[in-house]
């Protein structure tokens, strides 16, 4: 007899959508920061970590603003062009929002924020699809650092082991990663049990912006129609 429809378990628990309504507060907290504050500066950023920028953030909070999320959402915030630009020549940091990058609206000193930007560093482990920093290779023997309960997990992960006398041991040498070459999904889940950190977190200046001055730091291929000012 056929399933009844009926039976079909439903979620009561769903997410809402962020709608029209959401977009429209970002463009205007956007706004708002962009008369509050004394600059304004794009930057982009590499090997993202969600809680260690939220840390970074909390740090600058009483002289900073941060925003990070839609480029288009940002860029229409600004203004696309001069014709329709919220402040004067905003809409060069407009032209610079695209990929991974973000927003920072602040009343610091220009050396202080070159600083703080420029000295941050996280460290963490790489995640799938990561590029390898360096080649790691395990050699034939035991491997004390691993317990015995370990042992199915890392055969799962392709790894050659057996237990001699409740030690891990590994059968033949066995390359984890080759410096240069994507992660697979069992080498980053081996590096994390090696402790071995291959990302790094780093946030790069691209430019600053006041209703004076404009500065770009990074000049990029695709920025090629962005000129200081």
């Amino acid at each position: 007899m056929p399933k009844s429809k009926r039976d079909r378990p439903v979620t009561l628990s769903k997410t809402r959508k962020k709608g029209r309504g959401h977009k429209e507060a970002i463009v205007n907290a956007i706004r708002d920061a962009a008369e509050t504050y004394s600059w304004a500066y794009v930057f982009s950023f590499e090997n993202m970590r969600n809680l260690k920028f939220k840390e970074f953030r909390e740090r600058l909070k009483s002289s900073s603003r941060f925003f990070l999320g839609s480029n288009k959402v940002m860029q229409v915030a600004l203004g696309r062009s001069a014709a329709d630009e919220i402040r004067p020549n905003i809409y060069k940091v407009s032209k610079l929002l695209h990929g991974n990058t973000g927003l920072c609206f602040t009343n610091m000193p220009k050396e202080d924020v070159e600083r703080l930007f420029n000295e941050y560093e996280e460290y963490d482990f790489a995640r799938t699809g990561s590029t390898a920093t360096e080649k790691v290779e395990l050699k034939e023997g035991p491997l004390e650092q691993f317990t015995h309960e370990m042992e199915p997990f890392l055969r799962k992960q392709g790894m050659p082991v057996r237990l001699n006398k409740g030690v891990v041991e590994l059968l033949s040498d066995f390359v984890v990663c080759e410096e240069g070459k994507p992660l697979s999904p069992e080498s980053a889940r081996i590096l994390r049990l090696l402790g071995t950190q291959m990302a790094t977190f780093r946030l790069h200046l691209i430019c600053r912006w006041s209703p004076e001055e404009f500065e770009l730091y990074i000049e990029r291929p695709e920025d090629s129609d962005v000129e200081s000012a």
